[in-house]
C-alpha cells in the first residue's frame, strides 16, 4: 500500500492564532519531495480527548500521522502520553535522554526540576528522535500498519529533526526516489502561465508539473520519481530546458530562495555593485536585498527619499522636474536612479516612487501607481506599474510588489551586461 500522511499540529496557541503554524509548510514540502501523498492538515488544542478523536479520523484515511507540539515538560504537554496510550505502548524511562537532560542543565548552570524528566519518558519500543536544538526528544511509533511521528513544536527544533531524521526514515520505506526542482517566474500571473502550459501539465505523468502562486510571482514545481537520483534528474532536465527556452524573460531562477537572492547571486557573478533610491517602498527594497547573506559584497548604498527636499538635495532630482511632473512620475524615477548611481559609484541603481495608499491617490495618479527606474552604463529604463486593486488594505502588498518589480529590473540589467 502506498503511504499517505496527515499532519496533526497540537497546541491551543495555534488554534487561538497566538503563533503562526509554519511547521505544516515545512513538513508538506518535505513529504511532497519524497512522494508521500497528503490530503489533510489538522490542528487540535491541548486536550487528550480531542487529540484521540483527531487520531481516529487521521488514521481512518492515512497510514502515517505526523504530529508537532505537546512534548514539553509542563502539565498540558500531553501528546506523547496520549499517542502512546493510543498505540498501546506504555511509557518508560529512556536513559540516554535522561542523561542528556541532566548534562544539558548542568552545562547551562540551571537546576533541573523533576518535571523535566517527563521529557525522557518514551513509548516502549519506539524509535527515539534526538533533539539537538532543545530538550524534548521526538519519537516514531509503528504498530499494525500505522505510523505516528512525534516532533516538538518550536520550528527551530522541529525542522532539523524532520530533515535529518524523519525524512531519511520515511524514504527507506519506499523503493522509489522522488526529486523536485522549483522554477520561479516573475511578470506573469498563475492563471496566464497555467493557460499556456495546461495541455502539457495534463499530459505529463512522470515527471509532473504543478503551479503555485506567490505574492506577485509563480512557482512551477517539476517532480520525478525513479529508482535512482540520477534517473529522476534525467527525467526532469528536458522539462527544465524547455521552460527556460520558452520563458527566458520571465524565469528569474531555479531552486533559489527568492527574487532578492537571485539578484544578489547575479550581481556577484558579474562583479557588479547596486544602489537603491526609494520613495514609496520606504527602504523595503534595501531590506530585502540585505536580508540575503553576503549582500554586502554587492550592495553599498540605499537612499530612502520620502521627502521631495531629500530627492533634490541628496539625489539631485531637479526642482523643475518635481514642480512640472511631480514626485510620482517617470521623470522623477529616472533622475532618482541616475542620482543614486552618481553618488554611490555603483554599476546599477534602481528607484521606486509611487502612491502606496490608502490616501493620496487622484484620478490622474491613483493609489497603486508606481514608477521604477533603473540606471546603468549599458541599460536604463523606467517602467510604469498600476498595482492598485481597490482593496481596503493593500498598502503592504503594493510596496512588496513594487520592490519585486525593482528587483526584476535589476536582474534584467545584470543579464544585459
Amino acid at each position: 500500500m502506498k503511504d499517505s500522511a496527515e499532519i496533526l499540529c497540537i497546541g491551543t496557541e495555534i488554534l487561538l492564532g497566538n503563533i503562526v503554524n509554519t511547521n505544516s509548510a515545512v513538513i508538506s514540502r518535505g513529504l511532497a519531495d519524497i512522494g508521500i501523498d497528503m490530503y489533510h492538515h489538522t490542528v487540535v488544542g491541548d486536550n487528550p480527548e480531542r487529540l484521540k478523536q483527531a487520531l481516529d479520523i487521521a488514521f481512518s484515511r492515512n497510514n502515517i500521522v505526523i504530529t508537532t507540539g505537546g512534548l514539553g515538560p509542563t502539565y498540558d504537554d500531553l501528546s506523547k502520553e496520549t499517542i502512546a496510550e493510543y498505540f498501546g505502548m506504555p511509557l518508560e524511562m529512556h536513559q540516554p535522554s535522561a542523561d542528556f537532560l541532566t548534562a544539558f542543565f548542568k552545562k547551562v548552570g540551571r537546576e533541573m526540576t523533576e518535571n523535566n524528566l517527563k521529557q525522557a519518558m518514551m513509548p516502549k519500543g519506539c524509535i527515539v528522535l534526538e533533539n539537538h536544538n532543545g530538550t524534548a526528544p521526538g519519537a516514531i511509533l509503528e504498530k499494525d500498519g500505522k505510523v505516528a511521528v512525534m516532533m516538538p513544536g518550536p520550528p527551530r527544533e522541529m525542522e532539523p529533526m524532520f530533515q535529518k531524521q524523519v525524512l531519511p526514515w520515511l524514504m527507506k520505506r519506499s523503493h522509489q526516489v522522488f526529486r523536485s526542482h522549483c522554477i520561479y517566474f516573475f511578470g506573469i500571473g498563475e492563471s496566464a502561465l497555467e493557460y499556456q502550459l495546461r495541455d502539457q501539465m495534463q499530459a505529463m505523468k512522470n515527471p509532473t508539473l504543478a503551479p503555485y502562486a506567490k505574492e506577485g510571482e509563480v512557482m512551477l514545481r517539476v517532480t520525478a520519481s525513479a529508482k535512482t537520483e540520477e534517473e529522476a534528474e534525467a527525467l526532469m532536465q528536458p522539462v527544465l530546458k524547455d521552460l527556460q527556452e520558452r520563458f527566458p524573460d520571465l524565469i528569474y531562477g531555479v531552486d533559489v530562495d527568492n527574487l532578492q537572492t537571485a539578484v544578489v547571486c547575479a550581481l556577484k557573478e558579474k562583479g557588479l555593485k547596486l544602489a537603491t533610491a526609494e520613495s514609496c517602498t520606504g527602504g523595503y527594497l534595501s531590506k530585502r536585498i540585505t536580508d540575503v547573506p553576503g549582500s554586502s559584497q554587492v550592495f553599498d548604498c540605499g537612499v530612502t527619499s520620502y521627502a521631495n527636499e531629500i530627492k533634490e538635495k541628496v539625489l539631485g532630482v531637479s526642482h523643475e522636474t518635481l514642480q512640472t511632473y511631480g514626485a510620482v512620475s517617470p521623470q522623477t524615477a529616472r533622475e532618482m536612479a541616475d542620482g543614486a548611481r552618481r553618488i554611490s559609484g555603483a554599476d546599477i541603481a534602481v528607484s521606486t516612487t509611487g502612491i502606496a495608499g490608502p490616501d493620496g491617490g487622484t484620478a490622474e495618479k491613483p493609489v497603486g501607481l508606481v514608477y521604477v527606474g533603473v540606471s546603468s552604463g549599458w541599460h536604463s529604463d523606467v517602467i510604469e506599474l498600476k498595482l492598485g486593486r481597490g482593496y481596503a488594505a493593500e498598502r503592504d502588498l503594493i510596496r512588496y510588489v513594487a520592490a519585486s518589480h525593482a528587483l526584476s529590473q535589476v536582474l534584467k540589467a545584470v543579464r544585459l551586461k
